[in-house]
């Protein structure tokens, strides 16, 4: 059937067989698992993940593409909507694994990820395709060009993985960037601290990244810096972990304030 893309939804469907077997092979599900499936377009995923996973959800915000879903598969349960409105509780199945697999517009991947990531405890893992630009940042180091807000909020809260690239031409239409398909393995507690004192300790420290973190940090910590940091360090030298610790810090002086 002949399907015109639309650009404005950042369309580009993936062709490639090889690529397609590589992302099956990466799914770790049982069969009673749910999967689900951001994005699938017309189905050339679906089709192989419906083989082997009969609790299979998709997203599909594009009605025509929804129309071919319906028409090519009985076996799948379709939802029609904007993945960055998805109520994820009420989209996954309490009583098992959920698995995330996607191939993210590129236009809002990073919403995606934020999504994911703030719902967390629903998934047991997600395997997504993202420009590779994007993918290098979720595992970058520290103080590497890379490293950022998403390496830090990532790496603290799933341990990610690359598993191999994906060229334009596995693609139509072919996108001007590499891509790279993700694993995001949510097998990290986080305690003492809230996601939301996190992302402001992140952000506020990435803000000015070029400042000083007793200058960047203010907004956060006051003129008043605990013991135990090196705050002349800059946002991109700090690990995960101690951002972790610097938010366990707020949260506790939050309370007692």
């Amino acid at each position: 059937m002949s399907f015109r893309t639309k650009k404005s939804l950042g369309q580009h469907f993936l062709t490639d067989k090889m690529v397609l077997f590589q992302i099956m092979d990466a799914v770790e599900a049982e069969e009673s698992d749910r999967v689900i499936e951001i994005g699938p377009g017309t189905g050339a995923l679906t089709k192989w993940l419906a083989e082997r996973h009969p609790n299979l959800h998709v997203i599909e915000l594009d009605q025509r593409a929804v129309q071919v879903l319906k028409k090519e598969f009985n076996n799948i349960t379709i939802h029609q909507q904007d993945v960055l409105k998805v109520n994820w509780e009420e989209m996954v199945d309490p009583d098992t694994n959920n698995i995330v697999v996607g191939n993210l517009p590129y236009y809002i991947t990073s919403p995606i990820l934020f999504d994911l990531l703030e719902n967390r405890e629903l998934f047991s893992e997600a395997i997504l395709m993202m420009q590779k630009e994007v993918a290098e940042r979720l595992v970058a180091e520290p103080s590497s060009k890379q490293y950022g807000i998403l390496s830090v909020q990532t790496q603290l809260f799933c341990t990610p993985e690359i598993l191999f690239d994906v060229a334009p031409h596995s693609f139509s239409p072919p996108p001007k960037v590499d891509s790279a398909v993700i694993k995001l393995r949510f097998d990290k507690k986080t305690s003492g601290f809230s996601d939301k004192t996190l992302k402001s300790v992140v952000r506020t420290a990435f803000n000015q990244r070029r400042k000083k973190l007793s200058n960047s940090l203010k907004p956060v910590l006051g003129d008043e810096l605990p013991a135990g940091f090196n705050f002349d360090d800059r946002a991109e030298h700090w690990a995960p972990e101690i951002y972790a610790k610097l938010a366990e810090h707020v949260e506790q002086s939050d309370s007692l304030s």
